[in-house]
This record gives structure tokens, sequence and C-alpha cells, in this order.
């Protein structure tokens, strides 16, 4: 996704070349010539000015709206962002690759619903028509976004892909390949967000005979081969497909390293509120040595506690954290165990938080002491396996849940460090005029989910029309030419009106 703003010194604009006839749009402030009007004119010499007056004005008040701001988006990250500036009266189009929420329809696995319940998990201005305490599933969250999209008005262009963009060495600004043309912009909102490209790590191994997809591939049992699975990383994703292969009958292997686990509900909060009223959503900086560590939370069923003990207890069998294939065995770290035990401290650290925070308060909430209930260890925790014989398991898939990489390569810009990571604060980068949204960790824990999304993309808002401000500024010589010309062409409207 991404977000293509300009704004043009004095008078806002931009430029579109398209590759195929469509339309050109080029915006600028210009002195009427009333005599060469009138020397080419085949009519009424005042008609003829006052007709191109009037059409310049059309042209000034369309391309002004549509072409001031160009934005390429996916999924739900830019709509917080064209809100934002449809409030601020900043003109813009967002531009689509695929239809709307297409990554939602098509690039989900078919059971997913969404780890927040829609009381949470929405922007602020338009609630879902579901229950408070519902999951929506992938489909009514793709409807979400289209209703967002058309109580807001905002425009909207699809089938429009970004290839490139490089800043401008002849004028100010950028200039941005697409597959339509190429479009020049002032200001550029990178909001591709942190799901751009499905990462398998290197580790994987070249076995033919082994079926082999990443998660972002998943999307239900029946498209897997017979056999058993081994599914790697367990976080969100990994765990609820894991979950539904084995509710399919399919025996599991989960590989499981280091993770959060929070309860799905305690004392009559979700876990979400719980993190809310905590602060911990608007934490600025992650805990030292948790930043990349993943959340094993699941909405499916009604939403449920993932507790890996149970999992095990009904079949599943789990793993340490992959480390190697060779000669189609798969090694695994001794670390099985103290994965599963820091996921329970940071389940208890929570519980702990929770109760301390309701007796602070004098909150009337039920005691749950059950939450605090474990399960005895399972046997393949008592004697985890260290390597597993694929084919001897009769193992034919492996699912990577390994998460995803940002690739900003079509950005070539000077904002990133020598890791390709984007240099910014709170969403403004290093680079001027370039702007990045929906990136974890943006300006706080919950930048990269829908609600915190729509709290960033209003600050990005505000910074691109503060810059509208300083950039429309016009001097006195500047101000007395503009209420000249308006006055010429005040009276040529008139005179041609006679």
């Amino acid at each position: 996704m991404l977000l293509l703003s300009c704004a043009m010194q004095g008078i806002l604009g931009a430029t579109f070349q398209p590759t195929k006839p469509t339309f050109f749009c080029a915006l600028s402030r210009k002195k009427l010539s009333l005599q060469n009007h009138l020397k080419n004119s085949t009519k009424s010499p005042l008609r003829h000015a006052a007709d191109e007056v009037n059409q310049g004005l059309r042209r000034f008040i369309g391309k002004h709206q549509l072409n001031t701001i160009f934005a390429i988006c996916a999924a739900s990250l830019v709509w917080p962002q064209a809100e934002h500036l449809s409030k601020l009266g900043v003109p813009h189009l967002v531009l689509e690759r695929n239809r709307i929420a297409e990554a939602w329809r098509t690039g989900r696995w078919d059971s997913l619903v969404a780890n927040g319940p829609v009381w949470h998990d929405r922007f602020p201005g338009l609630a879902f028509n579901l229950d408070a305490d519902a999951f929506a599933g992938k489909d009514q969250v793709a409807d979400y976004f289209e209703q967002y999209v058309r109580k807001y008005n905002l425009p909207v262009r699809t089938g429009i892909e970004v290839k490139r963009v490089v800043r401008n060495s002849d004028r100010p600004g950028f200039t941005i390949e697409t597959n339509e043309g190429v479009i020049r912009a002032n200001r550029v909102v990178a909001a591709t967000g942190p799901f751009q490209k499905p990462v398998i790590p290197a580790i994987a191994p070249k076995d033919s005979n082994l079926h082999q997809i990443h998660s972002a591939a998943y999307y239900n049992p029946q498209q897997l081969p017979e056999g058993a699975v081994l599914v790697v990383g367990a976080g969100s994703s990994g765990v609820q497909i894991a979950e539904e292969l084995m509710r399919a009958g399919r025996q599991v292997y989960l590989s499981v390293g280091a993770h959060d686990r929070p309860p799905r509900a305690y004392r009559n909060r979700d876990f979400c509120w719980w993190l809310g009223v905590l602060g911990e959503w608007d934490a600025e900086i992650a805990k030292p040595g948790r930043e990349h560590v993943t959340i094993a939370v699941s909405g499916a069923r009604g939403g449920h506690t993932v507790d890996f003990r149970a999992l095990a207890h009904q079949g599943m069998t789990l793993v340490g954290l992959t480390q190697s294939f060779e000669n189609g065995v798969a090694r695994f770290q001794d670390n099985l165990v103290e994965n599963i035990n820091r996921g329970d401290e940071n389940y208890l650290a929570l519980l702990d938080a929770a109760d301390a925070y309701i007796e602070r308060n004098g909150l009337d909430l039920p005691q749950e002491p059950e939450a605090r209930q474990r399960l005895a260890d399972p046997e393949c925790m008592v004697n985890p396996l260290q390597q597993l014989d694929l084919a001897k398991a009769g193992v034919s898939s492996i699912i990577w849940a390994t998460g995803y990489g940002v690739d900003f390569s079509w950005l070539q810009v000077d904002t990133f460090d020598a890791n390709g990571k984007p240099q910014h604060q709170r969403g403004v980068a290093r680079e001027p005029g370039v702007y990045f949204l929906g990136l974890p960790w943006l300006s706080r824990r919950g930048s990269s989910f829908i609600w915190g999304v729509w709290h960033d993309a209003k600050h990005v808002a505000g910074h691109i029309a503060t810059q509208r401000t300083y950039l429309a500024y016009r001097d006195r010589e500047q101000r007395d030419a503009d209420e000249q010309q308006d006055n010429t062409i005040s009276n040529v409207s008139t005179l041609g009106a006679h």
C-alpha cells in the first residue's frame, strides 16, 4: 500500500502521464492574456474569453480535487489516511493494485477470523454489524473496508500497481512509475504495512517429495496431500492452522519458538481490553529482546486461549525450534520446554497485572481461579523429540508460518539504513516528503493493528496538512498579483455574461 501526496508550491497539483489515452493532468497558476484570446477568437471575443476562463476554472477544480494526492494501497492501512486527509480538506486519490480488500478475500485461509473482537479491531468511525464480542471472518472484514470507503466517499482507483518511486532531480517531488503510466507528486506515503513478502528460512529442505508452502498460501486442509504435516512457527497463524489440521484428522507436528501467550479473556474482559487499560498498546518502546516475539492468540470458534499442553493432549506433537534438515531428517533445538514455560510466564504476568488493576480501581469483576490451573506436561514435553525422520513419520507437507518481511525495493529514496530498515520519526521519514504507515512500532505497540493505524494516520495527515500550509504561503507582492488576476477574471466573466 502506498499513498502518494503532492503539494506544489503556491497552488497544489500533480501530473499524470498515461501510457494509453485517459487524461493528462497538469495544474499551474498563471495570468490570463486577454489579447491572445481576442486575437485568436473566431466568435464573439468577450464570449470566447469568458468560455476559456470558465473552462480553466472547471479544469482547476477537477484537477485540484483529484490529483493533489495519489495513493496506491492494499488491505486496511490506507483507508484511515484517506479519511483524515478528507477531513483536513486535502484532495487525494487512492490507487489500489487489485479490488478493495482483495488480500482479505483471496490472500487468507478460508476459516480465518480476526484475532480481536469487533468492538476493538475496527476504525473509530464505523462499527461492524456484528455482536460486539464477535470475531469477524475474513470476508466480513473485507466487506467492512468496502463499507468504510463508501461511508467516507474515499476516492479510489483500482488496477494501479506501483513499479518504482524516485526523487526528481530537476523539480520538486517524486516520479512514480505505474502499470498505467507515470505520476509526479511532491509527497509519498508508503502504507504497505508489515506483511509484504512471505519469508521461508534458508534451512527449508530441497526435497521435491515434500509439499512446502508458506502460511500465506494455505487455505484449507483439503489442498494438502494425504499425510502428516509439520507446521513451523507457533504464532497466531501457525497455531490456528495446526489446530485446524488436527481437527481435520491430520497428524500434526508443531515447531514452537519463543512466544507471548496472553489469555483470550480473563475475568470477563478480552485480552485486548486488558492490554488497553494496562497501557500496553500505547507502549512506545518494545521491551529489550521482545521486539520480534510472536503472539499466540486465537479468535477461532468464538475465541479461546491458546494452550499448547491441551493441544498436545489432544494428539498434536510439539517440538522445539526447527534447526535444520539433512537427508530427510528434521532437527530441532532442545528448547521446547523453555519456550512453553516462558509463554506461561507471560500468561501469568498478564493475569497478575489484571488482578492488581482490578483491586487498585475497585472493579467488580468475577474471580476466575481456574485460569491459573495448568495441565500436566504431555509426553512430547517430558521426552521432547530432537529429530524427526519425515518419511518414517509420514510427513508429506511442511507449512512455514514464519512471518513476513518488508520489500521497499520500489521506493528508491534515501530513507533506509544499511539493512533496508525505514528511518522515520512517527512515520515522518528521514527523506523529506516521504512518510510510512502501518509498520510495527511506528509510534507504539498498536501501530500495525487496524485501530493503531488510524491514530498514526491522523498524525501523518496533520504533518502533510501543515506542510501544505507553509507551501501555500504567498508574500505581499504575490498576493497583490493574485488579487489583480482574480479581478481580471471576474470582469471578463461579467462581460461575457452580457
